[in-house]
């Protein structure tokens, strides 16, 4: 039996400040460009607010790009393009910032935080900044057993807690979440299928490198068989996380919950990431308020969660790499829509500064 009883978040999650997204309204409204002709970035400036409280919005200053990694046990049944095991190739790309996501963070100025929760190699390899928050090395093989026991579950959320603790005690104001995982988007295409009533080939795709038929088969089959180990635990978000998801997945859960009580924007990145915010829905259906979709990968569990949560992605290049690299490319967007909302001037000062040089004129 957990001790951990996450119905305490439903309490402790409040929805970003409705009467501020009122007065974001009604000053974009006295700004000079007209309401609505910035498309979406009018929108994304009014929630930006309403997630700071903060008229004019405030820039986002202190990004953070967090990537949490694990092995997943139903990769060696060869539905990933990537052999079993092999995250930790993955990691250490991004460690020596040889990654997309890398490239991208360097090129923005953006930290890159990687935390490993279930990496199939020896702790010893990595540094101790990356592994000190680990469960254990890999996750079961959910078609036939359970990723994790119930009490790896539940120290992996912890973890993904106090990861999200951490980030708003060093002043992080924005993060851009993503995983690096082999065997991830197996797990999260049966979450999504268990808590939306699908069946297995509704939600399965292709994953981050395209695989064939033969392996999109394969990994069909796992979906189909995890599923019908994950039905019965519907009721228990974390011995459903425990069941088909993996420790990666359970701390990524923890983070995107504790983030929303610590009033920290959230960019969502692939499926996996996805996943877990509709497991966090189904904790406290206030927090995706605090979500946003950054991008469509084409992964149809992806659109999936995302249709459920009411979350409209911002991007649509499907970029399926992971590592949060999509995510990451709708940070330049939230950032232009803050400053647009803080710099536009109201219709009275533009018509001011355009009424001198006449009145000089005339003079």
């Amino acid at each position: 039996m957990s001790s951990l009883n996450l119905d305490d978040f439903t309490d402790l999650i409040e929805r970003p400040d409705g009467g501020v997204r009122r007065d974001a309204e009604a000053r974009r409204e006295r700004q000079a460009v007209p309401p609505g002709s910035l498309g979406r970035l009018d929108e994304l400036g009014e929630w930006l607010a309403a997630a700071q409280s903060a008229v004019p919005v405030r820039a986002i200053e202190r990004p953070r790009v967090v990537l949490f990694a694990g092995d997943h046990g139903v990769a060696g049944l060869g539905v990933s393009a990537r052999p079993a095991g092999s995250a930790d190739v993955l990691v250490r790309s991004v460690l020596a910032g040889a990654s997309p996501v890398s490239v991208l963070a360097r090129r923005h100025g953006v930290p890159v935080r990687v935390v490993d929760m279930a990496l199939d190699c020896e702790p010893e390899s990595l540094p101790d900044e990356v592994v000190r928050h680990r469960v254990r090395r890999g996750s079961g093989r959910i078609d036939v057993e359970d990723a994790l026991s119930l009490e790896e579950a539940e120290a992996a959320f912890r973890a993904g807690v106090a990861v999200a603790d951490e980030e708003a005690d060093s002043g992080t104001d924005l993060v851009v979440l993503g995983d690096v995982s082999v065997g991830g988007t197996t797990a999260a295409a049966v979450l999504v299928a268990a808590l939306c009533g699908t069946d297995a080939s509704v939600v399965t795709g292709r994953g981050g490198q395209a695989i064939d038929d033969l392996a999109w088969m394969r990994k069909c089959a796992a979906v189909r068989d995890a599923l019908r180990r994950a039905r019965p635990v519907l009721g228990d978000q974390l011995q459903l996380l425990a069941t088909v998801g993996g420790a990666d997945l359970a701390a990524i859960t923890g983070f995107l919950l504790q983030s929303a009580v610590r009033k920290t924007p959230v960019i969502l990145d692939g499926v996996v990431s996805a996943a877990c915010a509709l497991v966090g829905q189904r904790v406290a259906f206030r927090a995706p308020d605090w979500w946003l979709a950054g991008q469509s990968s084409g992964e149809p569990a992806q659109a999936k969660a995302f249709d459920r949560m009411a979350l409209e992605p911002l991007l649509s290049h499907g970029v399926t790499v992971g590592e949060g690299a999509g995510a990451l490319l709708a940070l330049p967007l939230v950032e232009a829509a803050a400053a647009l909302a803080a710099e536009l001037p109201e219709a009275s000062s533009a018509s001011d500064g355009l009424a001198a040089p006449e009145a000089s004129e005339a003079e």
